[in-house]
C-alpha cells in the first residue's frame, strides 16, 4: 500500500488549507482505492492568514471570544483558539490593518493594546500555559507598548503621570514600570521576517510607510523606538531577528513577555508533528495558490519540500499559478502541477478552481499508479 501525506498551504483568497486537503483527497480517490493508498492530511501555514485555523484543526480546540480594542482604540469582539492549555491567536484579529479603513489610519495613535487584551483574557479566564501567536498584518508602530500596557506595564512621564500607550503620547515617556505586570505563560511567536527593531532594516524604515507614515514621521518614530529601548534596557532584544516585525511588536513580545520568535512554518510543523508524519509516508503533496520565487525563499511549501527531502521522501506540489524563472531551483520539488492554463483568463481558473484541483490531483494519482 502507498502512503501519501497531504501538507498544503491555503490557496490565498480561494481555499483554506483544510479545503485543499479535502479536494486533493477527492481527486486522488478517483484513481487510488482505500486498499491501494492511505491518505493522511496535515494542512500547514506559515504564520499568516489561516494560521490559527490550521493549528486548531490539528491540535483540537474551540473558538473563544473576548472584548478587545482595535488599533485605533475602538471596541471589537476578537477571537482566538483554545486548544487544551494553549491559546493560539493572531495579533491581526484585534490589532490588524484589516480593521482600519485607509482614511482612519494614524501611525501616532495606532497601537497593539487589543493584542495584549486577548493575551490577558486567555491567561486570566482560561489559565493557559502557552500562547502561540502569529504577528502578521499589523497597522501600528508602537514596539508592543500597547500590548504591554494591557498586561499592566505602565508608561510614565517625567511627573510620574501614566501615559496612554500611543506613539504620540509615548514621545513624553520618561519611565517604564513593569513592577505590576501580570505573570505570563510561555509565549511562542510565529514570525517570518528577520528585521531588527532599529536602523535601515528596522520597523520604521521598512514598514512604517506602508502604514501611513510620511517622510517627516520617520525620524521621529525611529527616535521614539530608540528611546523605548533605552528606557527598558532592551538593547539585546532590539537586535534580535524579528524584533522589528509588526511595528516592533516582536521586540515587545521578546522584552516584556520573554517570547521565543520562530519561523511560522517551523512552529506549525513542530506543533502538528509534520516531520513524524513524513517518516511514515512514501510521497508528500504540498500546494499553494501561487508558486513563485517567494515560495522558494521560505514560504510553507518550500519548508515542506525541505523537510521531505531531509526525510528522503519525494515531494509534489500543486499550485494555482506557477511563475518560476528558468534559473529558479525547481529541484526543490520533484513534481510540479499547475491549475492555470495560459489559454484561458486567470479569472476562469479561479472560478473553476475546485474542479481543477480535483482534476490535477487525479492526474497526479494516475501518474503515481504508472510509476511517475
Amino acid at each position: 500500500m502507498m502512503n501519501i501525506l497531504l501538507a498544503p498551504d491555503k490557496f490565498k483568497e480561494t481555499f483554506s488549507a483544510e479545503k485543499v486537503c479535502e479536494l486533493m483527497t477527492r481527486g486522488l480517490r478517483q484513481v487510488l482505492s482505500v486498499s491501494e493508498a492511505e491518505i493522511v492530511s496535515c494542512p500547514i501555514a506559515d504564520g499568516g492568514d489561516g494560521f490559527v485555523e490550521v493549528l486548531m484543526a490539528q491540535l483540537g480546540g474551540e473558538w473563544v471570544e473576548c472584548e478587545a480594542h482595535d488599533a485605533m482604540g475602538r471596541p471589537l469582539l476578537a477571537r482566538y483558539a483554545l486548544c487544551g492549555d494553549t491559546a493560539v491567536m493572531e495579533m491581526s484579529e484585534a490589532s490588524g490593518i484589516r480593521h482600519i479603513p485607509k482614511e482612519m489610519r494614524d501611525i501616532w495613535r495606532a497601537n497593539t493594546q487589543g493584542t495584549g487584551e486577548m493575551m490577558r483574557h486567555a491567561i486570566e479566564r482560561h489559565s493557559v500555559q502557552r500562547i502561540i501567536m502569529g504577528i502578521g498584518g499589523s497597522v501600528s508602530n508602537d514596539a508592543g507598548c500597547g500590548m504591554a500596557a494591557a498586561l499592566s506595564v505602565r508608561f510614565l512621564d517625567d511627573h510620574g503621570i501614566e501615559l496612554d500607550p500611543l506613539p504620540g503620547q509615548l514621545m513624553r515617556c520618561a519611565c517604564v514600570d513593569d513592577s505590576e505586570q501580570i505573570a505570563l505563560p510561555e509565549v511562542l511567536v510565529a514570525c517570518d521576517v528577520d528585521n531588527p527593531l532599529l536602523g535601515d532594516q528596522g520597523a520604521v524604515r521598512v514598514y512604517a510607510p506602508q502604514k501611513g507614515a510620511g517622510e517627516a514621521d520617520l525620524a521621529k518614530l525611529e527616535a521614539l523606538l530608540g528611546a523605548i529601548v533605552t528606557l527598558t534596557h532592551g538593547d539585546q532584544a532590539a537586535l534580535e531577528a524579528g524584533a522589528g516585525a509588526a511595528g516592533g511588536l516582536g521586540f515587545g513580545l521578546l522584552h516584556f513577555c520573554g517570547a521565543r520568535l520562530l519561523s511560522g512554518f517551523d512552529l506549525v510543523a513542530e506543533e502538528t508533528g509534520l516531520l513524524e508524519k513524513m517518516t511514515r509516508c512514501d510521497l508528500v503533496i504540498t500546494g499553494e495558490g501561487k508558486l513563485d520565487t517567494q515560495t522558494l525563499h521560505g514560504k510553507g511549501p518550500a519548508g515542506v519540500a525541505r523537510l521531505a527531502h531531509e526525510a528522503g521522501k519525494q515531494v509534489a506540489v500543486i499550485a494555482g499559478l506557477v511563475e518560476l524563472e528558468e534559473n529558479d531551483p525547481r529541484a526543490l520539488f520533484d513534481h510540479i502541477y499547475e491549475l492555470h492554463d495560459r489559454s484561458r483568463p486567470i479569472e476562469e481558473t479561479i472560478r473553476c478552481g475546485e474542479a481543477l484541483l480535483i482534476e490535477k490531483s487525479a492526474q497526479l494519482a494516475r501518474e503515481l499508479a504508472s510509476g511517475l
